[in-house]
């Protein structure tokens, strides 16, 4: 099967490209948010870059939709409309904003396209009407087991911790820097000294490390640091577990279906993590056995196989589905 969509998470879709199928990633000189394509990622030959201006010239068997706006992008590059002319599912990536838990969905109540969230929250949250939806959860290309925790630090991975502020739970670092210094990857972290108040005694400001290295880096902390407040699932926190972490989580969203007990530590009660995370950093074997039974839970549930096996049983009945609704508008018309 002959796939479009545009390269708008890239860790979502570093899972995604690596299934059986062809994949067309719009790219342009300049990038950005709708040229973006392989974006430089080690990415299966499979997932192929392809001018916008010649799109028309591919046999596109199913655009994937990750934005609303690319329902008219698609009817303007390739004169076809998703989900009248073309095969189409929307991919729902977020958590709903505004008014939780009745925020309208953009695609609610039409029946053309299905909706695939990543979690279970994000299905029950949003408020999609009438409109089909299912769940497709993460899957995670193994990293394999990677942790040493070395450093007696915890690990955060977070893009535009300061910007995003209470969201990303970026004012509760302070408490836990309390229980041992700071290590945080990602993009946009250049402020957060500052903002914080935290020296460089307790806070290292990482950068946006290509993935390879974020995962040796990361491995090397004792402890990961989770504390999204509203998030769909953040993949960096099962790519920790994957590589063998001790996990402290705050539990909102879908983060307790995610991480058991035993894999480290998870609760809204902050005092309480930030106990045990002074306690998993003190003792190094507690943080080991603890990061294997992470490891474990996140094979298990998020495994790649499982992810793409599931996402082609949606694909292989889009293209079906079209051709019912298409066959009923045909007999309406009649």
């Amino acid at each position: 099967m002959r796939i479009l969509l545009w390269h708008v998470h890239g860790g979502w879709t570093d899972a995604f490209v690596r299934g059986r199928h062809e994949y067309l990633l719009p790219a342009t000189p300049d990038g950005g948010p709708w040229g973006l394509g392989r974006g430089g990622r080690d990415w299966p030959a499979a997932a192929r870059e392809v001018d916008p201006g010649r799109l028309r010239e591919e046999d596109i068997d199913v655009v994937l939709l990750q934005r609303p706006e690319e329902l008219d992008a698609c009817e303007r590059l390739l004169g076809r409309r998703p989900g009248r002319d073309l095969p189409a599912v929307y991919l729902e990536h977020n958590t709903p904003k505004g008014s939780v838990p009745d925020t309208r969905h953009p695609l609610a109540d039409q029946q053309d396209i299905p909706i695939v969230h990543v979690t279970h929250f994000n299905n029950l949250f949003w408020d999609c009407g009438s409109a089909r939806t299912t769940v497709v959860e993460h899957g995670i290309a193994d990293p394999g087991y990677r942790y040493t925790g070395a450093r007696e630090h915890l690990g955060v991975v977070v893009n535009e911790p300061v910007r995003r502020w209470r969201v990303t739970g970026t004012d509760l670092l302070p408490g836990f820097a309390a229980a041992g210094p700071l290590e945080v990857f990602g993009m946009g972290g250049g402020q957060l000294g500052e903002a914080t108040g935290l020296g460089p005694d307790r806070l290292q400001v990482r950068g946006d490390l290509p993935t390879a290295q974020l995962h040796h880096e990361l491995a090397g902390c004792r402890v990961y640091l989770h504390l999204l407040r509203w998030t769909s699932l953040g993949l960096s926190l099962l790519e920790a577990m994957h590589l063998g972490m001790p996990v402290v989580v705050l539990d909102a969203t879908e983060a307790s279906r995610a991480v058991p007990p035993e894999a480290g530590a998870i609760s809204t009660d902050v005092g309480r993590l930030q106990r045990e995370a002074a306690r998993l950093l003190a003792d190094p074997d507690e943080a080991r056995a603890r990061g294997r039974a992470a490891r474990e839970a996140a094979l298990q549930r998020y495994s790649l196989a499982a992810f793409l096996d599931a996402w082609d049983n949606v694909l292989a009945d889009t293209p079906q589905r079209a051709r019912r609704l298409y066959a009923a508008a045909e007999r309406r018309a009649q």
